[in-house]
């Protein structure tokens, strides 16, 4: 198993290619600084103002992700002077981010505590794991050549948000914000670095490192990790324990109404000394010391201090106190379907480059539509990509983005063993094919293939499979299938 993968595996990677290519984006360059800043001042605005289509916007941004990677590899070839480039260039970088964001918060009228500042304020063990199968997402696209994944894996490592809390706690001097998205920033920033050397190891990358040295990489990479799960595993029991807490606290006040009420809102907070509880009650009949009822209880359950506050709202029966607060329910459900509608549109109109009345939301059919503005070297495949990373987070919605008519990749083929054996299309091939059919169908435009009539063919199949609408024009000799437009823009 060592031998092939060495052979087929590491064997097939240009390591020169990938070393100078992670190196020249390590620089700490003017244009670097300003991606730096942009992202960071587009991420705080966002979270002033609890947007996730904004803060999104300043993950794609972010150039901070180069010189983790640059840590990283450099760690595995063991080029120190390389190293000392990139530690530098993130430290800069981050310092900068942190100091820029502070300054915005401390001009901004708005300081307020957002739900998407409070969101990176208490990294989990859960955090952690996201940082290294997004690290491996990104070691791998790198490795491989397929930068392509490098926007999702931004999105989901989320570097600059959390900078751009640290700069918010500073700036309204919050230690508990401060601290707490330091926490997560270090803890995302480590975890790539040492998992983007695990990778580069693990494909063969390797210079002046001796077994010895290689050995104790091992051992601190192991270690750093122990070191971070530890803390994140009790975060995480924390976060595991107020859920058992909300659902012991909502038990406990339906059980002082004897069930024949229904809690339309319940709130707790954690934080306060002691802790406490307050929920809007639906009740046919007004209940005399409910709340000191449900203090005892939830005292004795939880084995702490707990401060109860009811409202109690009078309706005529148990019948009617559950239309009541399906009635609420309803109410909040609409208003959280328009929000997520709204936040879609924002999101989509973001990465389209359109305003946000260029955007078509259905939302009875959950569908949202647009066409994207033609961006300086986007490709195809950029647009593809942006489309598949929203529909991802939005699973129960239709999300189709139009891209611009960029040019169609070519489509390459194969024979497999035998002498008789069909064409069919190798693994560049397959996505060449899924990409002009998603592109065709979102365009509307028909795609003219060119090439040998065999191949011409066998691809017109798998597109009109696709329900791609193709017109083949078959030609002699031999090479890749050619996809083009059959108009102009």
């Amino acid at each position: 198993m060592l031998h092939w993968w060495g052979r087929e595996v590491a064997g097939t990677v240009d390591q020169v290619a990938v070393i100078e290519t992670r190196r020249a984006e390590c620089a700490l360059s003017a244009r670097y600084l300003l991606m730096t800043c942009m992202s960071a001042g587009i991420a705080i605005l966002g979270l002033i103002q609890g947007s996730a289509a904004v803060v999104i916007g300043a993950m794609l941004l972010s150039p901070l992700m180069d010189p983790i990677m640059g840590v990283g590899f450099a760690l595995a070839i063991g080029d120190y002077k390389w190293l000392r480039q990139s530690a530098r260039s993130l430290a800069v970088g981050t310092l900068v981010a942190i100091l820029f964001t502070a300054l915005v918060v401390w001009a901004s009228p708005l300081q307020t505590i957002t739900s998407e500042i409070a969101s990176r304020t208490r990294p989990s063990l859960l955090d952690l794991g996201v940082a290294i199968f997004s690290s491996v997402a990104g070691a791998y696209a790198m490795i491989r050549g397929r930068l392509g994944t490098i926007v999702g894996v931004a999105i989901a490592t989320a570097l600059m948000p959390p900078l751009a809390v640290v700069g918010f706690g500073l700036a309204t001097l919050n230690a508990t914000v401060f601290w707490g998205a330091l926490f997560l920033f270090v803890t995302n920033l480590t975890a790539i670095a040492l998992t983007a050397t695990a990778m580069a190891r693990l494909y063969g990358f390797s210079a002046s490192l001796s077994d010895k040295q290689t050995r104790m990489q091992t051992v601190l990479i192991i270690a750093a990790f122990i070191a971070l799960s530890v803390p994140l595993f009790l975060s995480l029991r924390q976060i595991v324990w107020e859920a058992q807490a909300t659902r012991q606290a909502t038990a406990t006040v339906e059980e002082v109404f004897g069930g024949r009420a229904t809690i339309s809102q319940l709130a707790p907070s954690f934080d306060a000394e002691p802790m406490q509880v307050s929920a809007t009650v639906f009740t046919p009949q007004i209940v005399g010391e409910a709340e000191q009822q449900a203090e005892r209880l939830l005292t004795e359950r939880l084995g702490r201090e707990v401060d109860v506050t009811l409202t109690q709202v009078r309706v005529g029966s148990s019948a009617q106190a559950q239309e009541e607060a399906q009635l609420a329910a309803a109410r909040s459900a609409e208003a959280e379907a328009a929000a997520q509608a709204a936040d879609i549109a924002e999101r989509l109109s973001l990465l389209a480059g359109v305003p946000v009345d260029a955007v078509t939301v259905d939302r009875a059919r959950r569908r949202a539509m647009v066409r994207a503005r033609p961006l300086d070297g986007a490709s195809l495949a950029a647009y593809f990509e942006l489309e598949r990373r929203i529909d991802a987070t939005e699973p129960e919605w239709d999300i189709r983005l139009t891209p611009p008519l960029r040019p169609l990749p070519s489509v390459t083929f194969e024979r497999g063993e035998g002498g008789d054996a069909a064409l069919q299309p190798t693994t560049q091939g397959q996505q060449a094919l899924e990409l002009i059919g998603w592109a065709q169908q979102r365009t509307g435009v028909p795609v003219r293939l060119s090439g040998p009539a065999e191949t011409v063919a066998a691809a017109g199949s798998v597109l009109a499979g696709q329900g791609a609408e193709v017109l083949a024009a078959a030609e002699g000799g031999s090479g890749p299938v050619s996809a083009s437009w059959t108009t102009g823009e």
